[in-house]
């Protein structure tokens, strides 16, 4: 491609809406435009890197026995609004985020933000023996997601474009099969783009669904945080991360005593005040949901993790999805004093108490005495207070005990790029998705969904090798391999050795952008190391008059002199050794 012709215009200083470096590269060099929040214009060079990973994509997924579909992004709205058995719709689940419409004749549509009902529907038609099993479905489509907050460019976007593969299986053997075929593929993806990930443990969110695992890439664009054990490996979201709870000195119940403690509010200031450690206080956060008062109880040296939270609120059987911190107002309506004083003693049925299983180490806590300036010492679950449901309501930190090994815990700050589930009979029972088994008796397809963000996978591959003057796309994803830069263009020579190579290196299949333009040389220069192609070759009257061609890699410090007659044989040589190095 000449660059005279490409569409493009670099900038030198980032959009002020840039906020992350990938963004700010990727604008600066042209490879995207936002139109409004969260919606970007991709554009020619943006579109190549693109079409190269799904590219990626698709041979991995045929490789792995997947079967591509292109499924509607229109759908109506009450496949979402379908009522399991247990727990909320869809639609609920999703909220605003769900973005809603009515065509002309006033019926209710979604835009798919991703597509487990209508692929559950196809499988119900198709799909009536075990010997049509097992089946592995995918798309690479554009997705929608009304997000309150789209940040990051193409990190979190309300349009954005995902492979989402659907594995349906007789058994759980074959589900299992399938799961970890996905998972090798994804591994093969992300290595091939050249993108570091972790795979890590996570919560099933508003899919559903009990395994699960992400792919995270590291990077400080990142707004997840993967808990990682040195020791061991473990590895698992925030979210979901495990952990052992410090053990505090075990002693016998004492009776309860009443303090008074004006202004005590924080678990801090609390144990202060009172000179003990903020592990033997008892923390009680009050929420709200389905117009219920919950009580998360956990060890005051600890934080209540409010995604585990929302699970053991839908395990209780309440709709988790309207879960939020108790006003003031709704804590007066049940008799119940301004947070910081509050505790689970003495409250009626209505209430629902779920207790983390760090209350269960060690005894004699101080809690809220239910009136201001007031705290009981010596408060014991089971004898004090009644505890609905045991459950693990914690977030793991930095310097926790590893649950697996022992080991300690530390963070690091990622971006989840794929996610993988095992949906089991989740949509299969709400869709009655049965088929014949071998012993003619009638079962529920057992499923997986497996899916992966093409944007993400171009933004942290900017955020994972950029440097000061641009980005370094890895071989396999850049837009181009080459950039060719004829400096002098004014001189017949410069052209005519510029453009001879150009075509020579092109009837080789190497990809060259070819910048013909009648501009100084360090615009061409500083161009070409925004844009980051893995290799840059210049031609100049100096390098002919020494009968060669400046060869620089991207990533390199040092140019060399390459003589014109070895340089397509060469970089050929690059370009397969870069690519295998991927592989």
């Amino acid at each position: 491609m000449r660059y005279s012709q490409l569409f493009l215009r670099t900038l030198r200083e980032p959009p002020s809406e840039a906020e992350t470096v990938s963004y700010q590269l990727l604008a600066r060099g042209g490879f995207a435009r936002q139109l409004t929040a969260g919606v970007y214009s991709v554009l020619p060079l943006g579109q190549r890197v693109l079409l190269k990973i799904a590219a990626i994509i698709r041979e991995e997924m045929n490789a792995a026995g997947g079967q591509e579909v292109m499924l509607p992004v229109l759908q109506p709205l009450e496949l979402w609004e379908a009522q399991p058995a247990r727990g909320v719709s869809r639609a609920e689940a999703l909220g605003e985020t769900l973005l809603r419409l009515k065509d002309r004749r006033g019926r209710d549509l979604a835009l798919g933000p991703t597509h487990e009902e209508v692929i559950t529907l196809l499988a119900k038609e198709f799909v009536r023996s075990y010997r049509d099993l097992p089946q592995r479905l995918y798309q690479i489509q554009t997705k929608f997601r009304d997000e309150l907050r789209p940040r990051g460019g193409l990190i979190r976007m309300r349009e954005f474009w995902m492979k989402d593969l659907y594995s349906f299986d007789a058994d759980e053997a074959g589900l299992e099969a399938s799961y970890q075929a996905m998972a090798e593929a994804y591994r093969r993806i992300f290595r091939r783009c050249g993108v570091e990930t972790i795979m890590a443990e996570a919560d099933s969110g508003a899919i559903g669904g009990k395994d699960s695992h992400e792919f995270l890439a590291p990077g400080e664009a990142g707004d997840d945080d993967v808990m990682l054990c040195a020791q061991c490996g473990y590895a698992a979201n925030r979210e979901k991360a495990e952990f052992a709870r410090r053990i505090v000195p075990d002693e016998a119940e004492a009776a309860l005593e009443e303090v008074y403690t004006p202004g005590q509010k924080t678990i801090a200031d609390l144990a202060a005040f009172l000179h003990i450690p903020e592990a033997r206080t008892l923390k009680s956060v009050c929420y709200v949901a389905d117009g219920r008062l919950i009580f998360a109880l956990v060890r005051g040296d600890l934080e209540v993790n409010e995604v585990k939270l929302f699970n053991a609120v839908g395990r209780a059987g309440l709709n988790a999805t309207t879960l939020h911190l108790a006003t003031p107002e709704e804590l007066q309506q049940v008799g119940t004093v301004i947070a910081g004083f509050t505790s689970p003693i003495g409250q009626d049925e209505q209430v629902l108490i779920l207790a983390d299983t760090s209350l269960q180490i060690g005894k004699n806590f101080v809690a809220g005495a239910n009136r201001e300036d007031y705290h009981l010492l010596h408060v014991n679950a089971g004898r004090d207070f009644r505890v609905d449901a045991w459950e693990d309501l914690a977030s793991a930190f930095v310097g926790a005990t590893c649950a697996r090994c022992g080991g300690t815990l530390e963070a690091k700050r990622c971006v989840e790029l794929g996610h993988i589930f095992k949906m089991r009979i989740k949509y299969s029972e709400l869709f009655n998705a049965m088929f014949l088994g071998e012993d003619r008796q009638e079962h529920l397809i057992l499923m997986g969904s497996y899916g992966i963000g093409l944007g993400r996978i171009l933004s942290m591959a900017v955020e994972q090798h950029h440097d000061a003057r641009g980005i370094c796309w890895p071989v396999t994803i850049a837009p181009y391999q080459v950039a060719l830069c004829a400096l002098g263009t004014g001189d017949a020579d410069v052209t005519r050795a510029a453009d001879d190579l150009y075509a020579a290196l092109s009837e080789t299949g190497v990809e060259v952008l070819y910048d013909d333009r009648a501009e100084s040389a360090g615009i061409k220069l500083n161009d070409a190391d925004l844009i980051g192609l893995p290799l840059r070759l210049v031609v100049s009257k100096r390098t002919l008059a020494a009968g060669a061609v400046e060869w620089k890699l991207r990533t390199a410090q040092e140019s060399q002199m390459v003589a014109l007659a070895d340089v397509v044989e060469r970089t050929r040589a690059f370009i397969t050794s870069a690519q295998t190095t991927l592989t």
